[in-house]
């Protein structure tokens, strides 16, 4: 199973620029009930990401102040990617290995999507329960 066929089908990426303001982009993650943003590089790359973990550590540090700071002032980078190629086990064991919960999809220079562990899971738990229903199907005409 790869990333390809997790992110078929899906819509819009919302993202963030490095030069657009913290308030906006805590805005755009609640807003949108998401947990992190790709920060964009130019029309296609990703410079980093911008999660509620940066935006809890800058609130942290510099109070009040944090929300008038751009986004490239916290954003985590750089960046790790994966390509669609990836296999899902890959990229979970990635997310556990380097303790992050979100990768951008890059395919040729572009980023195309962009995964959190909670929709791997939730493609792995899907899988299983499919194979588990097509077991019980077959164990009853048998």
């Amino acid at each position: 199973m790869t990333i390809a066929q997790v992110i078929a089908g899906r819509g819009e990426v919302w993202s963030c620029n490095a030069d657009d303001n913290v308030s906006d982009a805590i805005t755009m993650l609640a807003t949108h009930k998401i947990g992190a943003l790709p920060v964009r590089d130019g029309e296609t790359g990703v410079a980093g990401i911008f999660s509620e973990r940066d935006m809890m550590r800058c609130l942290h540090k510099h109070g009040e102040a944090a929300l008038h700071m751009k986004v490239r002032d916290m954003m985590t980078a750089p960046v790790i990617t994966i390509s669609p190629g990836t296999t899902v086990l890959e990229a979970l064991a990635l997310m556990t290995q380097r303790r992050f919960r979100h990768l951008p999809v890059v395919d040729n220079g572009t980023m195309v999507a962009f995964v959190s562990i909670g929709d791997l899971v939730k493609h792995r738990i899907d899988k299983i329960e499919a194979e588990a229903a097509a077991m019980r199907d077959y164990i009853r005409q048998a």
